[in-house]
């Protein structure tokens, strides 16, 4: 089983994320989970939202502790939530950041993603607040291959409401852009 564990603030779209990820494997023919974690509920807060992905029937029903794979929406929560402390030896991590973030590169498989830039040139969301969940969506596809591309954009459609067509070419930029540390 796979325990994907998305980590972003309120109205960046962690949750739609997590759900659209779902919906993807769904539709490849896998059990899938997929549920939120709110904390203070407000614009802005650190939000946590999680995918389950296995090729049998999922039995586990409660938070994802110890994910396989970690999913970072704000860079800036890399250490403020200290999401490393969690994860296992060699689990992947993709991170929205344009910097290389070689610290974290000896533990685990970290990939980096500007999904930030991304979104910002496609204007999903706007530059003080940009929704950056499709495109590192694209980044994840690439860097772990839990999901093909194409299975997410199939899945957008049913969570993705506006600006169709911009997030799916943003995911499909992040795909070809995403790098491993």
């Amino acid at each position: 089983m796979n325990e994907i564990k998305f980590y972003g603030r309120g109205g960046q779209g962690a949750v739609v994320a997590s759900i659209v990820l779902a919906n993807a494997a769904f539709k490849e023919g896998k059990f899938v989970q997929a549920f939120p974690f709110y904390g203070v509920e407000r614009r802005g807060a650190p939000v946590a939202a999680y995918t389950r992905i296995d090729t049998k029937p999922i039995r586990s029903r409660g938070q994802i502790k110890s994910p396989d794979i970690a999913v970072v929406l704000d860079p800036y929560l890399v250490t403020a939530l200290n999401i490393t402390s969690a994860l296992k030896p060699g689990s992947t991590i993709v991170i929205n950041s344009s910097k290389n973030i070689i610290s974290f590169a000896k533990n685990f498989n970290v990939y980096i993603c500007d999904a930030t830039a991304i979104a910002v040139k496609r204007a999903l969301g706007d530059r003080t607040n940009p929704i950056v969940n499709t495109t590192i969506l694209g980044a994840l596809s690439k860097a772990t291959g839990i999901v093909k591309l194409e299975s997410i954009i199939s899945a957008m459609p049913e969570k993705v409401y506006v600006k169709l067509e911009e997030n799916i070419e943003a995911a499909k930029e992040a795909y070809k852009t995403v790098k491993k540390i």
